[in-house]
C-alpha cells in the first residue's frame, strides 16, 4: 500500500467517525424529544403549570 493509499484511508475514517457521532447526537436528542411528547401525552412526568392563569394552582384555605 502507498503512502497516499494510507492518508487517503485514514482520513476518510476520521470523517466517517465524525459522522458516526453527529447522527449519535441527533439520535440521541430526537430519543429524548420522542421521550417528552409520550409523557406528555400521557400526561405522566413532571406537571406544568406554565399554560394556566394566574392563581390556579396555589394553596387552597379549606379551614374557612
Amino acid at each position: 500500500m502507498d503512502m497516499m493509499s494510507m492518508v487517503s484511508s485514514i482520513l476518510a475514517a476520521q470523517a466517517g467517525n465524525t459522522q458516526q457521532q453527529i447522527a449519535t447526537t441527533f439520535l440521541s436528542a430526537n430519543a429524548s424529544a420522542e421521550k417528552s411528547a409520550v409523557q406528555t401525552l400521557l400526561g405522566t412526568g413532571t406537571p406544568s403549570l406554565a399554560n394556566v392563569a394566574a392563581g390556579i394552582g396555589g394553596n387552597i384555605n379549606v379551614t374557612a
